[in-house]
C-alpha cells in the first residue's frame, strides 16, 4: 500500500495487466497491479474448461524475423526478451492452457512486476481530488491518479429465462464425458464454449442439441476469431450427417427441472415460432460472460453498453463518463466488438501498448514515438511498404490499429507506429497538416460470401487496377486533412502477403502520395 497516490493502479494480473505493468515499469511510472488470485493468470487456471487453447501457436514459419513470427504467435506478450516468447513453452499449434499459466508467472517474475496477489478489489471510489481509491477484501486501500481495469469479463452472461438457475453453468459443469453416457443434453449458446462442450460429449451423449436465437457464425467466414473456430466444429459435422445431434434456432422460453431431468419449452425460429416441449437429462448454459461493474461507487461507475456487457469507451480506451478510468485487455473489444481482435491476446497486446503511449502522451508529457522521413512521395511509399510487409500489429489488429504518417509544411514527415485509428483523428499528432493512416483490412462485405465458393468473383492477384475491390487482407492508405477524408489507396492483394512489387505496389502508391502532396502544395499556394 502507498500513502501517496500512484500514477497508475491496474486491477487484474492477467495477460493485459502484465503487458501494461511491464510498459508502465519500463517508462518509470509508479504503479501497482492488484490480483485477486495467488498468481498471475487466474482466469486461465479454469478456462477454457477443456484445457486446450484455441489461440494458435505456429512455431515454424520459415523466418527468423521476430516481428513476422508474431503474426503467427497468438499468445506471447510484447517485450524485448527473446526468451519470453510462448514458443519456448509449447510447440503445439493449439497449446495446453496450463503452459500459458506458467508463461504468465514467468513473465511477471522476469520483470519483477509490482503485483499484490490475493488482493481482490471490493469497492472503487473517487475523491474530490479525482484520485481513485480501491478497497480490498483485507480492508486495505490503494490510491492512484489513474485506474486501469484489466479484469476481463468475469460474470456469466446468463439469459433471462425462467428456470435457468436450475441449469448447469459452463464454468462448473463436469468435463468428464463419461458422466453424460446415453444422456440427452441441451447446450444453450452457439459460441466456442458451447461447441467446445458439445465436441467433448459426442462420443458418450445420446443426443446433443446446441441452441440459441442467432445463427452459428464461422470464424473462417467472418474473420472474427471469437466466432466458431474450425477446431470446435466437429459437432456441426455430426448434425449435418444425421448423428442424432442438432442445432436449434430459436428461444428457450422456460426451463423446468423435475425428477426425471428437464422439460424445456422452445420456440423454433425456422418453424414460424412453433413451440415444443423437449426433454433433457442435462441443460448446460454456455452463453458467455460480461463485465462486472458492481464494485464501483455510483459516482464513478462506468456507463455500460452492448446489453450492459462492456464499459463504453472513448477512442483512448477511457470510460466515456469517468475521466481517468481506463480499460485494458479483452474489455477493449467494446471499440470493435465482433469485428477485429481486441478481445484476444494477439489483438489487445498491441492495444495495451497503444494505451501505454496514450497515457504517456496525456499525463506524462511524452510524445508518441516517431521517426522522421524525407517528405517526398518515394520516401513515404518506401516506408509504408517496409512496414506493411513486416508489422504484426497492423496484421493482428486489422482496421483498428494503423501507422500514422503526418506531413506538415516545411518539416520532415513524421512516421508514428501503431496508433489506434479512431484515436488518431483526435490526437495532437494530427492537429495540423495532412496525415495518412496505414492499415491492413479485409474488403467490404468479406463476411457475406462463402470463401470456398470458386464461383464467387475474386480480385485478380497483383492487379493494381482492381485493388480497390480486394476482399482479402491488404494494405489501405487514407489521406486526411483536418479529419476530412481526401483520398484512399488500396494495395493489390498478394497470395504471400508481400506488397512490394515495383510496378504493382510501389509505383501506384508513390503516385498516390505524389498527387496528395501536390494537392497540399496547391492549397498552401493559394
Amino acid at each position: 500500500m502507498h500513502n501517496e497516490p500512484l500514477d497508475h493502479l491496474v486491477i487484474g494480473a492477467g495477460p493485459a495487466g502484465l503487458q501494461l505493468g511491464h510498459q508502465l515499469q519500463t517508462a518509470g511510472h509508479t504503479y501497482r497491479i492488484l490480483e485477486a488470485g495467488s498468481a498471475p493468470g487466474t482466469f486461465f487456471r479454469t478456462f477454457p474448461r477443456h484445457r486446450t487453447l484455441i489461440s494458435t501457436n505456429k512455431v515454424h514459419n520459415g523466418t527468423s524475423d521476430p516481428e513476422l513470427n508474431l503474426r503467427m504467435d497468438w499468445n506471447s506478450l510484447l517485450s524485448s526478451d527473446p526468451e519470453l516468447l510462448f514458443r519456448r513453452y509449447s510447440k503445439r499449434y493449439f497449446p495446453p492452457a496450463d503452459e500459458f499459466v506458467r508463461y504468465l508467472a514467468d513473465f511477471a517474475e522476469r520483470f519483477k512486476l509490482d503485483i499484490a496477489h490475493d488482493t481482490r478489489a471490493v469497492r472503487i471510489s473517487r475523491g474530490a481530488d479525482d484520485v481513485f481509491t480501491v478497497a480490498d477484501q483485507h480492508g486495505g486501500e490503494h490510491h492512484a491518479r489513474r485506474l486501469i481495469v484489466a479484469t476481463g469479463v468475469t460474470r456469466p452472461n446468463t439469459p433471462d429465462i425462467p428456470g435457468i438457475e436450475t441449469a448447469e453453468e459452463y464454468s462448473v459443469v463436469s468435463v468428464d464425458p463419461g458422466e453424460f453416457t446415453d444422456q440427452r443434453v441441451l447446450i444453450l449458446g452457439k459460441g466456442n464454449s458451447a461447441l467446445e462442450t458439445a465436441d467433448n460429449l459426442i462420443e458418450t451423449a445420446a443426443v446433443i442439441h446446441v441452441a440459441g436465437p442467432h445463427s452459428v457464425r464461422l470464424a473462417w467466414n467472418t474473420h472474427y476469431v471469437g466466432h466458431v473456430r474450425a477446431v470446435n466444429n466437429n459437432f456441426l459435422d455430426t448434425y449435418q450427417l444425421k448423428s442424432q445431434n442438432a442445432l436449434l434456432d430459436g428461444h428457450a422460453l422456460a426451463i423446468e427441472k423435475d425428477g426425471e431431468g428437464y422439460r424445456v419449452r422452445f420456440s423454433f425460429s425456422r418453424a414460424d415460432e412453433v413451440v415444443k416441449e423437449l426433454r433433457y437429462d442435462r441443460v448446460i448454459v454456455c452463453t458467455g460472460f460480461r463485465f462486472d461493474a458492481s464494485i464501483f461507487d455510483p459516482d464513478c461507475r462506468p456507463e455500460l453498453v452492448i446489453d450492459d456487457r462492456f464499459a463504453a469507451l472513448t477512442a483512448a480506451y477511457e470510460s466515456v463518463n469517468v475521466p481517468g478510468l481506463y480499460f485494458a485487455g479483452t474489455l477493449m473489444q467494446q471499440r470493435d466488438f465482433k469485428k477485429s481482435t481486441s478481445g484476444f491476446i494477439h489483438g489487445f497486446r498491441y492495444a495495451v501498448r497503444a494505451l501505454g503511449r496514450i497515457l504517456d502522451e496525456r499525463h506524462h508529457d511524452r510524445p508518441w514515438p516517431r521517426r522522421d522521413l524525407d517528405p517526398q512521395a518515394s520516401a513515404l511509399a518506401d516506408a509504408v511498404v517496409e512496414r506493411v510487409n513486416r508489422s504484426s500489429a497492423l496484421w493482428q489488429q486489422f482496421a483498428v490499429i494503423g501507422d500514422l504518417l503526418v506531413v506538415r509544411p516545411g518539416e520532415p514527415a513524421r512516421y508514428h507506429e501503431e496508433v489506434p485509428v479512431a484515436y488518431a483523428h483526435e490526437s495532437p499528432l494530427t492537429a495540423a497538416g495532412d496525415y495518412f493512416t496505414i492499415t491492413l483490412e479485409y474488403g467490404p462485405d468479406h463476411d457475406k460470401v462463402d470463401p470456398f465458393d470458386i464461383t464467387v468473383r475474386r480480385v485478380a492477384q497483383n492487379s493494381a487496377e482492381s485493388a480497390f475491390d480486394a476482399s482479402y487482407l491488404h494494405p489501405v492508405i487514407r489521406h486526411f486533412r483536418g479529419g476530412e477524408l481526401l483520398g484512399t489507396h488500396h494495395l493489390a492483394e498478394n497470395l504471400e502477403n508481400q506488397w512490394d512489387h515495383p510496378e504493382v505496389h510501389r509505383a501506384p502508391l508513390t503516385g498516390f502520395f505524389a498527387r496528395a502532396l501536390n494537392a497540399r502544395s496547391a492549397v498552401e499556394g493559394r
